[in-house]
């Protein structure tokens, strides 16, 4: 059981995180901070919060879990704001998507305080943002990576392992180096050529008459693109290296499936289809049974 729960960015993530504690009755009392005052009095009345706070910093005060649930671009800035309270035993964790930059900001402006952060990333969300969508419930089954650093404080790791694991999720550890490479592969390209090809569409003068053909196979798999064009461009902007790489890669395969289809090679081509029918039927969401964490 927490005492308090300082809680730095009141939106989707940041708002979940604080209704799971609730009614996981992990925390007591929730103070909250976001940079729109009107966003964090909807937090209030919503009960996401119990008490609003008029910095980052003094949502840190007298908080013993606290959580940076912003754009990973404002990581450094809200690290700088709150370093003179990072104090140790009070677990400091992220909901960024990308690691190796959060990690590195923390480096440079937390320095000693730097094995009070526990840098995690929640593989959950939705297309939609904002408080008015914050649900207990968004992390239950889903995974949820820890990178925590050599400087890390154990003690604080096994208490991020226990409270996402309190709230449903399936814990798993990496370096921010492996994170952010695996992500680039199945999430932010993905995303990437979401976005391209609705620019594609918009670009088109047919594009709007086959927009309103489209079908389930389309909104499958264009419904990505309708993620947050903010958190978005931060996200391929900090991980642009890995996300380049996996881009040159898809390029590469496009090249491969392109060329069979002007030879006319049909079998080569059916060939190169089955090979990604089969992996894909292979491949399955996985969810956990139940919240027991895991180490990886």
């Amino acid at each position: 059981m927490f005492n308090q729960l300082g809680l730095i960015g009141c939106g989707l993530m940041g708002g979940s995180f604080a209704l799971a504690l609730k009614k996981a009755g992990l925390v007591k009392r929730v103070i909250g901070y976001s940079k729109s005052p009107s966003t964090v009095e909807k937090a209030r009345r919503m009960g996401v919060i119990d008490v609003s706070a008029e910095s980052a910093l003094l949502a840190v005060a007298g908080s013993d879990i606290v959580l940076i649930a912003v754009p990973v671009a404002a990581s450094e800035g809200t690290f700088k704001a709150i370093r003179h309270l990072v104090d140790p035993g009070v677990l400091f964790m992220d909901v960024g998507s990308t690691k190796r930059d959060v990690v590195d900001a923390a480096r440079r402006v937390l320095k000693e305080r730097l094995p009070s952060f526990v840098p995690a990333h929640p593989i959950a969300g939705r297309e939609v943002a904002g408080i008015e969508h914050a649900d207990a419930a968004l992390y239950q089954g889903r995974k949820l990576i820890l990178t925590p650093l050599e400087q890390t404080d154990p003690v604080l790791v096994q208490k991020a392992t226990d409270v996402w694991s309190a709230v449903g999720s399936q814990v798993l550890k990496m370096t921010p180096e492996h994170h952010d490479a695996a992500f680039a592969a199945v999430s932010h390209l993905p995303h990437l050529l979401a976005f391209a090809y609705m620019q594609a569409m918009g670009q088109q003068p047919g594009g709007q008459e086959y927009l309103s053909l489209a079908g389930p196979g389309f909104r499958d798999f264009t419904r990505i693109a309708a993620g947050d064009p903010t958190i978005w461009r931060d996200i391929l902007l900090s991980n642009r290296e890995e996300v380049l790489k996996q881009s040159a890669a898809f390029r590469q395969a496009l090249d491969v499936l392109e060329a069979q289809m002007r030879d006319w090679n049909g079998p080569e081509l059916q060939r190169l289809i089955q090979t990604a029918s089969d992996a894909r039927s292979q491949w399955q969401l996985s969810a956990p049974s139940g919240p027991k964490p895991t180490g990886r």
